[in-house]
């Protein structure tokens, strides 16, 4: 790995992983980064297990090509179904979002149970049930599959559409509360959801049921952060190569949402069927 200024390859079916990319510039500003997209292939979800891994190792081994020292499997259903196949196949360390989701949450419980959210497509591999009981905690997860369009929608700020996003968000926390009553840790188990963060916190205190918030964004930067040499965390600024296999300008538009920054150039790439 290059100790000045490593190469940090990061993908996605979309756009959510660019909160974990936002996480990692504030965390290692002098890395040069390179994400991608697979817009054109998404939703990964409702693949079977079998072309995800198909789509996850095209997009590993592209960005293996572009230089990357360290690859982030930044897509939750990637990391659910597809991390093993992925790290068999690379010969560099592979970082996916559930594994230090999953340590994060585990770390704060004073009761032994963690609620997540997370798309339908996650809920449904169980592999945060699975990360959290493997280290001794109780979990229970929440299926909210209308979050991600509420966030891609952009209803999070202008008062009418936020108040319809507080409203599925209530819904969505009393049936999972329902579920799971002594969880004192939520989990955001999809990487859209960071940017719902403050919402969610607002629901919970309406609702009186105060909670440790982890988002798997932010505990997967830190654990890629980890693994990086002492001299990305300040220096040089950030070099950032964006890709995207199909709605470039889509992309840039909703892309700098998610980043908090302007997307000026995305490349359009083919990764073939």
């Amino acid at each position: 790995m290059n100790s000045l200024r490593p190469t940090i390859g990061v993908f996605d079916s979309g756009f959510g992983g660019l909160t974990v990319l936002r996480e990692l510039l504030s965390l290692a500003p002098s890395a040069r980064y390179v994400y991608l997209g697979d817009t054109a292939r998404l939703p990964y979800g409702s693949k079977s297990r079998e072309t995800i891994a198909r789509y996850a190792l095209s997009s590993a081994q592209f960005l293996r090509e572009q230089g990357a020292d360290l690859l982030v499997v930044a897509c939750n259903t990637a990391t659910a179904l597809a991390l093993e196949e992925i790290q068999a196949a690379m010969p560099i360390p592979v970082v996916g979002v559930i594994g230090p989701g999953a340590r994060a949450a585990a770390a704060t419980p004073s009761h032994p149970e963690v609620l997540v959210l997370a798309t339908a497509a996650t809920t449904q591999s169980g592999a945060y049930t699975r990360a959290l009981n493997a280290l001794g905690i109780k979990a229970t997860e929440k299926a909210c599959p209308l979050l991600v369009p509420l966030v891609e929608e952009g209803w999070l700020d202008q008062p009418l559409y936020k108040s319809v996003t507080l409203d599925v968000l209530r819904i969505y926390l009393i049936e999972a509360l329902a579920q799971a009553p002594t969880a004192d840790t939520l989990l955001l188990g999809c990487t859209h959801y960071p940017l719902l963060k403050p919402l969610i916190e607002t629901t919970l205190q309406t609702l009186r049921h105060p909670m440790k918030v982890i988002d798997s964004a932010n505990a997967t930067a830190q654990a890629v952060a980890a693994l990086l040499p002492a001299a990305t965390a300040a220096g040089e600024p950030p070099v950032c190569e964006f890709y995207a296999t199909d709605s470039v300008e889509k992309f840039q538009r909703l892309g700098s949402v998610f980043l908090g920054q302007q997307l000026n150039e995305v490349k359009l790439l083919d990764l073939g069927g």
